[in-house]
């Protein structure tokens, strides 16, 4: 029932000591904690410290780095005195989770506030932390509004710890004084979390992903080493919104130099939002109202409806281990502080439903001693996010898209990302299990091969982007389409005869390359994971003289737009940097576009003519004077 009176006469006579407050707690009751950095760390202390008198208590939470550690005292008065539940959607594959696995309630972070509102989870207690109240008699949760209003609002009983260097944080995350039952006012320093260790595979993968976010897009970003080095490599973006459940210090950073602007969100413009804060002392002072930040409970932020009404929305989420088919774990990971507070499923869903959005999973390809691969045949642990929500995939290796691919097709893709030591194992437990065909082979230059990013652009050719990359091996079924759509004349100077069909085989050895001894360029039009191959250059080396033959094949309506010159130059560039001494091309006499195509490069040529054969071969130690 709201307090009635004066609410400044009401917080006077209402404040207790932290002792007193606690003896307040009856026995079986249900008592709520603040989440995150912004626990109130003054009141969970006393209660630890009253948990020999307590009897049957049940401490509902997100999943938390313990201030003070509740889970201890839970397991050694054996629940007696204190049980824990602990919202959480993950696996509890590590010892630490594993140990206390017992208190987990999973479930998605959207979902939360609604069972606490409904009272299907009756919260009998909810002890929060606060700012001061202002002149009107409101406090704000500050950091910590994410679950953290709900259960304020649906409480029998409000213990609020006023904190003065709580920030006070605009948006919806106001408390008023006459909502609260008992105020213990503590001064303390709010939690906080330092800088991840730099690794140099999360900066790779941050480099990647990078490619991947479009100027204007609205992003969510998770926490922990890959998220900051993903943070870090989007300095050069322009107009970026943010819709995320924790603001973080690279996030902060990004705004002041001018990449997060909010201005083409499509929804909340202007606005950056968020559920709560974890980060640095710097980053509390930043959000102290700090009129550019509106915070929301979750069940706003999360919300999949609202998420995907942003413009170009992208979710980008950290992953322990997935397996070939697309299948997700997700656990608490070293130096990704909280990583168990997760609404991962809430803005895979959210994003995937946006126009123009992208989810995207990111992990590393191995554990950090590098003795097991973090994709696996199949998940021997609980899923977190179903095969049919995986979209985008990114290693340190390279990034996939898997939606709407078959099974067959998800397993080469996930193969071909993980690390190069355990793809061959990868490749033959798929064929175990039938994920791939007893006739397929693995050649032996994916096994090793390392795709080289640094070969990657996107170039604007008659007004229309066109990626030019390194061919991978997901790549196998749109050769075989760019191959049949070519013309017949097209077909006789690619191959030197008529050909009607072209088999897996063929397109299999186009895609499946080692990069340095053989190597495909495509040209790709379209969107990333579903674009149309519209040229392909490839060179394969002769060991023997250190040269290496080049073909093309260009798409009838990129003819004539200096695409060949493009692929040529990248091929050439390439074979430099891999110690190839010269390129050599064989066409018909008639192939002018061929033999001009080859003149375009800063070495000499020089012709050769065998029967109805013309060579065209260039040294790279032989520069054109």
């Amino acid at each position: 029932m709201p307090r009635r009176g004066y609410w400044a006469d009401n917080y006077v006579s209402n404040k207790r000591s932290g002792q007193e407050a606690i003896r307040l707690i009856n026995p079986g009751r249900r008592v709520f904690i603040g989440s995150s950095c912004g626990e109130p760390q003054h009141l969970i202390r006393t209660l630890s410290e009253a948990s020999s008198r307590l009897t049957d208590i049940e401490i509902v939470r997100l999943l938390a780095l313990e201030s003070t550690p509740l889970t201890l005292i839970a397991n050694k008065t054996m629940d007696h005195s204190l049980n824990i539940r602990s919202f959480y959607l993950g696996s509890a594959k590590p010892q630490g989770l594993a140990r206390n696995q017992r208190f987990i309630t999973p479930m998605n972070l959207s979902a939360i506030p609604r069972l606490f509102r409904s009272r299907r989870l009756p919260i009998h207690v909810a002890m929060i932390q606060v700012s001061s109240p202002d002149d009107f008699g409101w406090m704000s949760l500050g950091i910590s509004v994410d679950i953290t209003l709900s259960a304020a609002l649906s409480a029998d009983l409000v213990i609020a710890q006023v904190n003065s260097r709580m920030p006070r944080v605009l948006g919806q995350s106001f408390i008023h004084v006459n909502d609260v039952d008992v105020f213990v006012e503590h001064d303390e320093e709010l939690l906080t979390i330092g800088e991840a260790p730099e690794l140099e595979t999360a900066n790779t993968i941050g480099k990647i992903i990078a490619r991947l976010i479009e100027d204007g897009s609205t992003i969510q970003i998770g926490l922990g080493t890959t998220s900051q080095a993903v943070l870090t490599a989007m300095a050069d973006k322009n107009d970026l919104g943010i819709h995320t459940q924790y603001l973080t210090d690279d996030i902060m950073h990004l705004i002041s130099r001018g990449v997060v602007t909010n201005r083409k969100k499509g929804f909340n413009e202007g606005k950056l939002v968020a559920s709560g804060a974890i980060g640095s002392q710097a980053l509390y002072e930043f959000v102290h109202d700090n009129p550019a930040l509106d915070f929301h409970p979750s069940d706003y932020v999360n919300d999949p409806g609202i998420i995907s009404r942003h413009n170009r929305m992208v979710s980008m989420n950290v992953a322990l281990s997935m397996d070939l088919t697309g299948q997700v774990a997700a656990d608490a990971l070293p130096h990704n502080h909280y990583t168990g507070v997760t609404g991962m499923l809430d803005f895979i869903r959210g994003a995937a439903m946006a126009e123009g959005g992208k989810s995207i999973l990111m992990l590393t390809s191995t554990s950090r001693d590098g003795k097991k691969s973090r994709i696996v045949p199949i998940l021997d642990t609980a899923v977190v996010v179903p095969r049919g929500d995986a979209h985008y995939v990114v290693t340190e290796f390279g990034a996939v898209n898997l939606f709407g691919k078959s099974l067959q097709e998800r397993a080469m893709a996930m193969i071909s990302i993980a690390h190069p030591d355990f793809r061959n194992e990868l490749f033959y437990a798929a064929k175990k299990i039938g994920l791939l065909s007893e006739t397929r082979t693995l050649k032996e230059s994916i096994k090793h091969g390392v795709y080289p990013f640094k070969l990657e652009e996107t170039r604007e050719i008659d007004g229309e982007e066109v990626t030019i990359r390194p061919a991978k091996p997901v790549d196998e079924r749109r050769i075989q389409e760019h191959f049949y759509n070519l013309d017949k004349t097209d077909i006789v100077s690619r191959f030197f005869h008529e050909k009607k069909s072209f088999v897996r085989d063929e397109a299999e050895g186009v895609s499946q390359i080692d990069y340095i001894k053989d190597l495909t360029i495509v040209a790709v039009v379209g969107e990333f994971g579903f674009g149309t191959v519209v040229g392909i250059g490839e060179y394969l080396l002769d060991p023997s003289k250190n040269i290496a033959e080049v073909a093309f094949s260009i798409s009838k309506e990129f003819q004539g737009k200096g695409l060949g010159k493009i692929l040529l130059q990248k091929l050439c560039m390439a074979a430099r940097e891999n110690g190839i001494a010269g390129l050599v091309a064989y066409t018909s006499p008639g192939n002018k576009g061929m033999t001009k195509l080859f003149n375009t490069l800063p070495f000499k040529t020089k012709t050769f003519f065998d029967g109805d054969m013309l060579s065209l071969t260039c040294r790279f130690d032989e520069v054109e004077s």
